[in-house]
């Protein structure tokens, strides 16, 4: 699996420990350094099935500069996915990335029922 977070990030570092609780093993990357690409944004949101909204940090100051509340809707799937791959803060973080799901955010149920069957 592939965690990518913000290591200053508190969620990020809450859901790190919580994978670590529970033996599942992951490969760790710094989204500010290691920005994903417009083509793995495209592949994790066509498995992941959520929102393309779900992969922006929507409290994330680059999203408030930038005015994307207003101008996204405007915005084609293509132009969103290209624009999140221009700066790793703009995308919604931690994310987990596994064989048959994707996880944007933390939330501890929801990432239980996903990996349920993944712990050691």
């Amino acid at each position: 699996m592939l965690f990518l977070e913000y290591p200053k990030c508190s969620t990020c570092q809450k859901a790190k420990r919580w994978l670590d609780e529970h033996g599942i093993p992951y490969t760790d990357r710094n989204i500010k350094e290691q920005n994903p690409t417009a083509e793995e944004l495209t592949a994790w949101f066509q498995k992941s099935g959520l929102p393309l909204k779900r992969f922006f940090n929507t409290s994330g100051l680059q999203y408030k500069a930038l005015q994307l509340k207003d101008r996204l809707p405007g915005m084609s799937e293509q132009e969103q996915l290209e624009l999140l791959a221009t700066d790793g803060m703009l995308v919604k973080r931690p994310l987990l990335i596994g064989e048959d799901f994707v996880l944007t955010g933390f939330r501890e149920a929801e990432w239980q029922a996903a990996l349920a069957d993944k712990e050691a």
